[in-house]
């Protein structure tokens, strides 16, 4: 294996190298030719069934091809970065439960920080580069795991041998024709306790989610005025997204480790935040509960929705 592109100086160990030396904590190769009809049928079965719920973003035809995106793409440059840290949910029936990858700064910036400064080095040599993190119409999942990152797991996330499934994943697209890693392959083996642990039932096969039984899809992406009863009786303290088949999953027990990026570590109120503060939040306080957050995306109204709806589930009557 030699490594080379067809540029001097742009071969797949330096590019590795550098994205390394920008603080990824995983990257690898994949070629555009090799994502195969599989993950596209898999794919078009989800959205037939209509699984996507009010996602209507998953439809955009790029998703199944790359070239579409880029049309002079040769080859895609994925990356990880893990945001595990040693915190864990209370179990307080007051408190609220927001899910990990909300905890800190919003990954779309950290992540978007180093892409740039790796496509801008890949473009200073002559290369084209565009980078994706969760912002474009691309299958980040698929990728990564045709680079070698890790596998689709039967929960429907990645996961990687070193970090578990608490990793972000981000791409650049560029015409540099490097070499490919190997496809990673799958080791959840015949474990089920993902698709036993969801309280709702959304996974309903392995690596198949129906967002419309997802805890997570309703208490992010869902903007109606209440939630379906049979979500809302279900949330367990649950008001932004779900953990709980990544928390069951015998390979983030055994193998998950804290991360180095500091922007990860959680916001003070975003640990054991009160049901009784969220189902009262006005702007002003989501504003200073949430600056620089992915949790921005779950609007005040939302967020009250989401904590009345835990509390009613609890009884009704938490004290503060």
């Amino acid at each position: 294996m030699s490594g080379h592109s067809d540029r001097p100086g742009l071969d797949r160990d330096h590019v590795l190298a550098y994205a390394q030396e920008l603080g990824f904590h995983r990257a690898g190769i994949a070629k555009p030719e090799d994502l195969d009809d599989r993950a596209q049928i898999a794919l078009q079965r989800w959205l037939d069934l209509g699984y996507q719920a009010d996602m209507a973003w998953m439809a955009d035809p790029r998703r199944a091809d790359v070239q579409q995106v880029l049309p002079e793409v040769r080859s895609i440059i994925s990356v990880a970065l893990n945001y595990y840290t040693d915190h864990a949910h209370s179990d307080d029936p007051a408190i609220g439960k927001i899910s990990r990858y909300g905890w800190g700064r919003d990954y779309h910036r950290v992540l978007h920080k180093k892409l740039k400064a790796l496509a801008h080095w890949l473009q200073e040599q002559g290369a084209i580069a565009r980078y994706y993190a969760d912002t474009g119409p691309l299958s980040d999942k698929s990728w990564a795991q045709q680079a070698g990152i890790g596998w689709i797991a039967k929960n429907g996330n990645l996961i990687s041998r070193e970090f578990g499934s608490w990793v972000f994943l981000g791409e650049i697209l560029t015409d540099l024709d490097l070499e490919a890693d190997q496809p990673h392959t799958a080791h959840c083996g015949t474990c089920t306790r993902c698709l036993d642990a969801c309280p709702t039932g959304a996974i309903v096969s392995p690596a198949v989610v129906d967002a419309n039984r997802c805890i997570a899809y309703h208490t992010i992406e869902n903007r109606a005025a209440t939630l379906p009863e049979a979500i809302a009786t279900k949330l367990d303290g649950w008001v932004a997204g779900c953990d709980i088949c990544q928390d069951v999953c015998p390979w983030n027990q055994r193998f998950a480790q804290a991360t180095d990026v500091a922007e990860f570590q959680p916001y003070p109120d975003n640990i054991a935040p009160k049901l009784r503060d969220l189902a009262a939040l006005d702007e002003t306080e989501w504003n200073r509960r949430f600056p620089a957050s992915a949790l921005r995306r779950i609007k005040p109204s939302m967020w009250r929705r989401n904590a009345r709806a835990a509390i009613a589930a609890r009884g009704g009557d938490l004290e503060d």
